[in-house]
């Protein structure tokens, strides 16, 4: 049976605190198995038969909605695709202190146009690579510093996302691979 990560928005964060126990409740609600939560910030693990991540994207969203109250953008990858996202290296070996790559999650790839606007916001602060429907952000202060915000790329790429730190998707892939 495929393994799959939801990454979901919204979760412990802004006044959206839900615990991790009801969270699996959730899911298993769904009738997923070996449901498993990956630290508080809303990264769920779980089996099921199902063949497209799409359709269980907009399962868990609307459930989601119908227990919690409010929208949780949802983003399942399988952990094969995880593990692939967290080997890439888009921006080659990082090395320098202080730097900090995240991983925007997103719905569908973003468009051309999208692309060539958020390209235009590259500068000595902040790089950004977009591979199939990751946005990779190499960002050179401290996430509270940047001048830059997830906020703006959802608006840049005209779509919501969730990000994640690199080292999140790396460690589920280590994990569940």
């Amino acid at each position: 049976m495929p393994r799959y990560v939801a990454f979901l928005r919204a979760i412990n964060v802004g006044g959206h605190v839900v615990k991790m126990d009801y969270l699996r409740s959730l899911f298993e609600g769904l009738g997923f198995t070996n449901v498993e939560t990956f630290i508080a910030s809303g990264n769920v693990v779980f089996d099921s038969s199902s063949r497209t991540p799409r359709s269980l994207e907009m399962k868990i969203e609307r459930h989601l909605q119908e227990h919690l109250g409010y929208e949780v953008k949802t983003f399942v990858r399988s952990v094969a695709a995880v593990a692939n996202i967290a080997a890439g290296k888009p921006f080659g070996e990082l090395e320098e202190e202080g730097v900090t790559l995240y991983i925007g999650f997103v719905a569908a790839a973003p468009t051309a146009e999208a692309k060539k606007n958020l390209a235009a916001c590259c500068n000595k602060a902040n790089e950004f690579v977009i591979l199939d429907r990751e946005v990779f952000w190499l960002c050179r202060k401290k996430f509270s510093e940047s001048d830059f915000s997830g906020a703006q790329l959802e608006k840049i790429l005209g779509m919501k996302m969730t990000i994640r730190n690199a080292n999140t998707a790396m460690r589920i892939a280590a994990r569940y691979s």
